[in-house]
């Protein structure tokens, strides 16, 4: 039984779609402006994870992760290149998708984006107007009316007083109530605009994820995610606007993933630790960038340092070389470690423990490998099973170890073979003096020679 975090109630609730068999889930994706950090590696990894695991437990799965591609900061980054706003927002998406791929995140079934869908933004806040959630202001924009949702906070747990408390209107706002927030801006000069009842002007951030939401998976959905900052003001003004425009439910399960930190400091641009997918793909691989994303339960704060990035890399060592030279077979369907990954899995998606699982059957395969090949292999086949799930350990062992390639002052594999010959020639005639020197000859370069009954396999280390 699937049981998950509902940030709507502040507990571990059993997991029951509207639809039985169907899940519809909604995720916050990138504002396309820049770059993807390492905050957005998290949100496509984990919820990349949760896809995926939802459709091995049987279900119908619409999974659909937006695309915010109007904005302030993407209007004044494209004012200050001097280049249409489009440009750059095209071109931070493929490189957001080139990202994603690389980190080993499915597609999601559909990702829209906000200028897409200008006319169910446009619906949507007629609607508001005319349920007396909205009004227009002196000044030309659109603002969502807060007092009239009694709702309004029931996600983040905020009191409206709490936060009228000390909130101010700004001299330009036309907005009744400091808490108010925008749904349509007017147009201002250098700034994109699209006709409206009221006038020229953009969506508001907020609209735009309630109109694509809706539009796509209908006025009530399953599931909708995203990083925790996204918690206030974001996602609890999609509710009142989602609600007050239709009238039913908006979301079932709220699910947030935690912060990222660096070096036990929140990630910050101003703090000069921001890191982008690209920086950190430089030093490690994907693949260990996931796994480290996968050794903290979603909902905790991820800790970035190269400590934990380097205990990563040694762990999917430890895996892929235990899957070294198995034959193919058929997952050996293994109740006393299939279970408990299922288990961990079914308790809010607890990954670390899956990882735990996955460590004890690599001890197994090890143990029983020397006796019956045939056995290992099939806890092989289990491994690999388990990974997919969690998108990890779907290289071939050889090139995983091997590194996939030499870097500029390395060793190539052709001449890393050259040399393991050499000194397979120099054992052959006892001289072992000269084996040794061959075998720290390689390890100085990074290369670790391991003899086995089947002859010397090598790993970059």
């Amino acid at each position: 039984m699937l049981k998950v975090y509902n940030d709507l109630n502040n507990q571990k609730e059993e997991f029951k779609p509207l639809q039985p068999g169907k899940v519809r889930m909604y995720v916050c994706g990138m504002t396309v402006y820049d770059l993807c950090h390492l905050g957005h590696a998290r949100v496509m990894v984990v919820f990349d994870v949760i896809y995926r695991y939802l459709k091995v437990k049987g279900y119908q799965v619409t999974y659909i992760r937006n695309i915010t591609d109007i904005d302030d900061k993407i209007i004044n980054r494209a004012n200050e290149q001097g280049r249409p706003f489009t440009e750059l927002t095209d071109q931070f998406i493929r490189a957001m998708q080139e990202d994603a791929a690389a980190l080993g995140v499915l597609p999601p079934d559909g990702e829209p984006r906000a200028t897409g869908h200008i006319d169910e933004i446009l619906e949507m806040i007629r609607r508001l107007i005319e349920n007396g959630h909205a009004y227009l202001a002196e000044n030309g924009d659109v603002y969502y009316d807060v007092r009239s949702f009694p709702a309004y906070g029931k996600l983040s747990g905020k009191s409206i007083e709490d936060l009228r408390s000390g909130a101010r209107v700004e001299p330009d706002e036309g907005k009744r109530d400091p808490l108010d927030f925008v749904l349509w801006k007017a147009a201002k000069p250098a700034e994109p605009a699209w006709d409206s009842p009221w006038g020229k002007g953009r969506p508001g951030w907020h609209i735009e994820c309630s109109a694509m939401s809706t539009s796509c998976l209908g006025d009530t959905f399953d599931i909708h995610g995203g990083g925790a900052d996204l918690t206030f003001p974001h996602h609890e003004n999609e509710i009142a606007q989602s609600e007050g425009a239709t009238g039913h439910p908006f979301v079932r399960y709220w699910l947030h993933n935690g912060f990222v930190r660096i070096n036990d400091e929140k990630m910050s641009k101003s703090l000069g630790n921001f890191f982008t997918v690209r920086e950190i793909l430089q030093h490690y691989r994907p693949e260990e960038v996931r796994y480290f994303i996968l050794t903290s339960q979603y909902r905790s704060p991820l800790n970035y340092d190269e400590e934990h990035l380097e205990n990563a890399r040694g762990a999917l060592t430890r895996f892929y070389t235990a899957l070294r030279g198995l034959p193919e077979a058929q997952p050996a369907g293994e109740q006393r470690f299939g279970d408990r990954f299922e288990a961990a899995m079914d308790d809010d998606f607890n990954t670390p423990e899956a990882l735990a699982v996955m460590f004890e059957l690599v001890r197994e395969i090890n143990r029983i490998r020397p006796r019956d090949e045939s056995r290992a292999a099939a806890l092989g086949a289990e491994l690999r099973r388990m990974g997919a799930i969690l998108g990890i350990l779907q290289e071939e062992p050889e090139a995983y170890l091997r590194g996939g390639g030499a870097g500029e002052d390395e060793l190539d594999d052709r001449a890393i073979e050259q040399l393991i010959q050499q000194r397979l020639d120099a054992r052959a005639a006892k001289q072992w003096a000269e084996a040794d020197r061959i075998r720290d000859q390689l390890k100085e370069q990074g290369i670790l020679l391991e003899d086995g009954p089947g002859g010397t396999t090598w790993r970059r280390a």
